[in-house]
């Protein structure tokens, strides 16, 4: 249905399915395998809450969500995009540093490469907090293929700056 009214990718395990309405990681894996069999491209988002990154269990939280997607095979991996959207980002205000994100995004990319999957095909995403003040530092990182912008992008006029900033 998203692709015949014109969508060319659709997002699995964004944290509001997963903590709002209770997404599993399982949940999660068939939705991207679903949309591989015949949808829109797949984006499948991970990230962890405050109480997680606080407990210094970003990279095993990532690594953990991805897991609903390890079972694809490289081929099938390699079509995947990946967004980081820490939890406690989203929606407050508050961001991951560019550096901090890129060591995410870095460890992310090592995950797919253990898989097969080669590091050059692969895209991933910043999402938690992207507005105008933070675009380019983030952008500007060799680890981040792009942002996943959320409430900045329901204003027009934001909207077109965040993607004037972000592509220069």
């Amino acid at each position: 249905m998203a692709r015949e009214a014109g969508a060319t990718a659709a997002l699995g395990g964004h944290s509001e399915r997963r903590h709002v309405f209770g997404e599993t990681d399982a949940g999660t894996g068939r939705k991207v395998a679903a949309l591989l069999a015949g949808g829109p491209t797949p984006g499948v988002c991970v990230g962890e809450k405050l109480a997680e990154r606080d407990a210094g269990q970003t990279l095993q939280v990532v690594e953990r969500q991805l897991g609903a997607v390890a079972d694809l095979g490289a081929d099938r991996l390699g079509r995947v995009i990946v967004a980081y959207e820490p939890v406690w980002a989203i929606g407050t205000g508050r961001n991951a540093t560019p550096a901090d994100a890129a060591l995410v995004h870095a460890a992310i990319r090592r995950w797919f490469a253990a898989r097969g999957v080669a590091p050059g095909g692969l895209r991933v995403l910043y999402g938690g907090s992207v507005n105008l003040e933070n675009v380019a530092s983030l952008v500007a990182e060799s680890e981040i293929d792009g942002v996943l912008v959320g409430g900045a992008s329901l204003d027009p006029a934001t909207w077109a700056r965040l993607v004037s900033v972000g592509t220069n």
